[in-house]
C-alpha cells in the first residue's frame, strides 16, 4: 500500500504533501522541452498500469512502484510523471483519493528524484558494469524510501496503524529486490547500446539544471 487513502492523514500534513509537490512539479517541470514529452508520456503510462495491478496481503496490498526506473530515465522529469500517473488513478480508479495526492505523490516523486541522483554516480566511478549496478542501487533505494515514507507517516498518524506500517515495509521487501534486478539489467542494457535514453544521456549534462 503505497498509495494513501483519503481520511487517513490529518490535514496538516496533507497540506504539507500538496505544498511539497507544487514546489518539486515547479522543479520538475522547468524549462520542459517539446521533445521530451514523448518519453515522459510513455514512462507516465508505465507508472500508471503498473500500480494498478494489485496483490493483497492480509489489510494492505502491494504492488510495482516503478520509480526508480522513472528516475533513471526521466531524471527531474519523473516528478511530474509520477505525479500525472497517480492523479489520473485517483480520478479514475480512487486509488489514493484525491486530498492525499500531494502526499502520495511525494512518497513515490521524491525517492525517484533520488533514484536519479545515485544512477548520476556511475559518471565518477570506473568500474566494470556500473549502468547495471547503480541502476540495480536507484531501483531498489526508490522503492524502499518510498515504503519508509509511507510506513513513517501511518506512524505519525498514531499507534492504530503500527502494525500497518511494519506490515507495508514486509512485503515490499520482494518488491524492492525485483525492481532493483530490473532497473539494474534495464540501466546496463540502455548504458551500453543507447545511453540517449537515460536522463543524462551520453554525456551526464542533460537534467542538471
Amino acid at each position: 500500500m503505497v498509495h494513501i487513502s483519503d481520511g487517513v492523514l490529518p490535514p496538516v500534513m496533507l497540506a504539507a504533501g500538496f505544498l511539497l509537490t507544487a514546489i518539486l512539479l515547479f522543479y520538475s517541470l522547468r524549462s520542459t522541452r517539446a521533445e521530451e514529452i514523448p518519453k515522459i508520456s510513455i514512462i507516465t503510462a508505465a507508472l500508471f498500469v503498473a500500480s494498478l495491478i494489485h496483490f493483497p496481503v492480509g489489510p494492505t496490498s502491494v504492488h510495482l512502484i516503478l520509480n526508480g526506473i522513472a528516475g533513471i530515465l526521466l531524471g527531474r522529469r519523473a516528478y511530474a510523471g509520477v505525479f500525472v500517473a497517480l492523479t489520473m488513478q485517483a480520478v479514475f480508479f480512487s486509488h489514493g483519493g484525491l486530498t492525499a495526492l500531494g502526499v502520495n505523490a511525494f512518497n513515490m516523486g521524491f525517492p525517484a528524484l533520488l533514484a536519479w541522483q545515485i544512477f548520476k554516480i556511475r559518471f565518477n566511478c570506473s568500474m566494470q558494469k556500473k549502468g547495471l549496478l547503480f541502476g540495480a542501487l536507484a531501483g531498489g533505494f526508490a522503492v524502499l524510501a518510498s515504503v519508509l515514507l509511507v510506513s513513517l507517516e501511518l506512524l505519525a498518524t498514531g499507534e492504530a496503524f503500527r502494525e500497518i506500517s511494519i506490515l507495508v515495509i514486509a512485503v515490499h521487501l520482494p518488491v524492492m529486490l525485483i525492481e532493483a534486478a530490473v532497473a539494474g539489467f534495464a540501466a546496463g542494457f540502455l548504458d551500453k547500446v543507447k545511453p540517449e535514453m537515460l536522463a543524462d544521456g551520453e554525456t551526464g549534462a542533460a537534467n542538471v539544471y
